[in-house]
């Protein structure tokens, strides 16, 4: 079943409720955002977060000022904006797709499983969803795709944050398993000390084997 798209507004420079705003206008009232993190990194699952806001008023923007794309902010600071995105949501659900799985069918359809699962997780099912970047198929619900969502509307810069630090809190467990690759400071991504250790040690199970780079190192340890 195709998704029934739903026009974006014209584009704003930093996250705001006017898309949300539009959609409660045209009688939405569940408005999940959804967003992923991890999809650039050489080890460790691919996390989506889906979060649905209380309606889109004043107050709302007040209190989660500072609510912007996850990439833009320090740690500490998404840290911070985590819990207070958690303190006032109406609902947040998470998918987890591990890197094996990502292996095995692909980074494109690995996405789409994510938000998916992300989805799924709510503890209610929104009327319509907002996606940074993407449209889910298969899902009848009623979607946008918002290029740089994460910079535009602030439900899915809220998922940006609740999927960034999940999986850095996943990466901060592998590295205690692994702490030769120092996942806990790479965070999966190919920094030149993940390269030196993967030289050093090859890849571990949570490599994502069938990436390039990956590729190209086992075959110079073969």
């Amino acid at each position: 079943m195709r998704p029934r798209t739903v026009p974006p507004r014209v584009p704003s420079e930093t996250p705001n409720l006017s898309e949300e705003q539009s959609l409660v206008a045209r009688g939405f009232r569940r408005i999940a955002g959804i967003d992923e993190a991890g999809r650039g990194s050489w080890a460790g699952p691919l996390v989506a977060a889906a979060v649905c806001l209380p309606p889109p008023e004043a107050d709302l923007m007040r209190f989660l000022e500072g609510v912007t794309d996850s990439k833009q902010l320090s740690a500490s600071r998404r840290a911070a904006l985590y819990h207070r995105i958690l303190e006032c949501a109406l609902d947040v659900g998470l998918g987890v797709v591990s890197s094996a799985t990502i292996d095995c069918i692909g980074l494109a359809r690995s996405g789409e499983l994510a938000m998916a699962w992300a989805v799924d997780d709510l503890s209610g099912s929104p009327d319509c969803l907002l996606i940074d970047a993407f449209t889910l198929r298969g899902c009848p619900l009623p979607q946008r795709a918002i290029i740089r969502g994460d910079s535009r509307s602030l439900s899915i810069a809220a998922a940006s944050i609740v999927a960034k630090v999940t999986r850095d809190r996943l990466m901060d467990a592998a590295d205690r398993v692994y702490p030769g690759y120092r996942f806990g400071l790479n965070k999966g991504y190919g920094t030149e000390a993940h390269r030196k250790a993967l030289r050093e040690r090859g890849p571990c199970q949570y490599h994502r084997r069938t990436y390039g780079p990956i590729r190209a190192l086992e075959g110079t340890l073969l």
